[in-house]
């Protein structure tokens, strides 16, 4: 297999942004009869391909099919079925192609036959009764057989096969693994690249994060791989490390249950992740106060005093942990002001928060404008705070 050339390569974000410009600039070009682009991402298993596409097709309201080519067995599937055609006349000027099973319901109507036949192509069932735009996502491709590669081909050359078409306002994306030797797929020759445009999706912790935290993955578990996203690679992909996170959520306490925690990781995301999870829970990091309990406990003196008790000050500050608890605290707030309107108690929190000396002064101003950059309908009230505000405007 060939290595692949490099790419640009964007994280999920930037991907769905990416592909927002390809649906509209689509239909530009649709306008002038012109045919739309193609994309192809290419990132390695369990990065976020399939789910981020959904996201995107979801944000622009479109209608989405998914169809896994490694796993269709009929080439008709993807492109329909062949059926033989009559041309039938009733004047000569009232000439048309009818299907084989249509012929009867022709005759009774006047139509002769001309002697004329050909083969043609059914629409697929996945586009049947689909007309509005949508997104046709090809799953897999490179692991499918060489002939649904060629009519994939065909697809993205003019938006139809033989005789059927897709509708306006359709999109094709590929995704793919890399060619790099470490999955089995089928090597894509310079001809058939020149049809789309590829890009890679590449892990980024940032957007992991924002992830987690809607997802509500165990708050432990988020707080470990911020501390270590240098794990999260080909062999341990983050597919992997989810399924390991769901699979020791139900434990009250992962400290008396390491055993069990070693054999699931073991098993799931290899030794050396494992033993740095096991690490982070002899080290007590896995006790770490949650961002719920930031924003919402009761106590303003527990909150500060547990803070005070992880983080530090002087020569024992862990910029590390101070880093974690920040991010948490960005992620949460956002997520929690997507369902729950913002009360006073909130905004008093964060003031509490910034005037104390709990965090970096960098790290202040990354929570501050980071809430209010991302829901800054939501946050309106972090203005009328005057401990706040000077984090804004400076």
């Amino acid at each position: 297999m060939t290595k692949q050339k490099s790419q640009v390569s964007l994280n999920i974000n930037e991907a769905k942004e990416f592909l927002t410009h390809i649906v509209s600039n689509n239909r530009y070009l649709q306008k002038s009869n012109k045919p739309p682009v193609a994309v192809e991402i290419v990132g390695d298993s369990g990065i976020g391909k399939t789910s981020m596409v959904i996201q995107a097709a979801n944000e622009l309201n479109l209608n989405f099919v998914k169809l896994n080519l490694a796993q269709i067995e009929e080439l008709g599937d993807l492109v329909g079925f062949p059926i033989r055609q009559f041309e039938v006349c009733k004047t000569e000027n009232d000439c048309l192609w009818i299907d084989e099973h249509a012929v009867e319901e022709y005759t009774k109507q006047g139509y002769q036959f001309t002697g004329k036949n050909r083969m043609s192509y059914c629409p697929p069932e996945w586009i049947s009764g689909k007309t509005n735009g949508g997104v046709l996502l090809l799953d897999d491709w490179n692991r499918a057989d060489i002939r649904f590669i060629q009519a994939v081909m065909e697809l993205i050359d003019r938006q139809q096969y033989i005789s059927w078409s897709l509708p306006k306002d359709w999109h094709i994306i590929l995704t793919s693994n890399p060619d790099n030797g470490d999955y089995l797929v089928n090597s894509i020759d310079n001809a058939q690249k020149t049809r789309f445009i590829s890009v890679d999706l590449k892990f980024d912790i940032k957007c992991w994060g924002v992830w987690a935290e809607e997802s509500q993955i165990d708050s432990r578990c988020i707080n470990f791989l911020l501390k270590h996203p240098e794990l999260v690679s080909t062999k341990v992909n983050s597919r992997s490390i989810t399924t390991f996170f769901n699979s020791i959520s139900s434990l009250d306490s992962f400290e008396s249950s390491l055993p069990l925690i070693q054999m699931i990781g073991e098993g799931s995301v290899g030794p050396e992740f494992t033993t740095l999870f096991t690490m982070f829970i002899n080290n007590r990091l896995d006790k770490m106060i949650s961002p719920e309990d930031i924003l919402l406990h009761k106590s303003d003196e527990y909150i500060l005093n547990t803070l005070k008790g992880i983080i530090g000050k002087g020569d024992k500050y862990r910029a590390d942990l101070a880093s974690i608890i920040s991010t948490r605290i960005i992620n949460y707030s956002l997520f929690y002001s997507k369902t729950t309107k913002i009360e006073k108690h909130i905004i008093d929190r964060l003031a509490l928060l910034m005037n104390e000396d709990l965090f970096a002064v960098d790290l202040k101003y990354k929570i501050i404008k980071s809430i209010y950059n991302g829901n800054p309908t939501a946050f309106k009230l972090l203005m009328l705070d005057k401990t706040l505000l000077k984090f804004l405007t400076k």
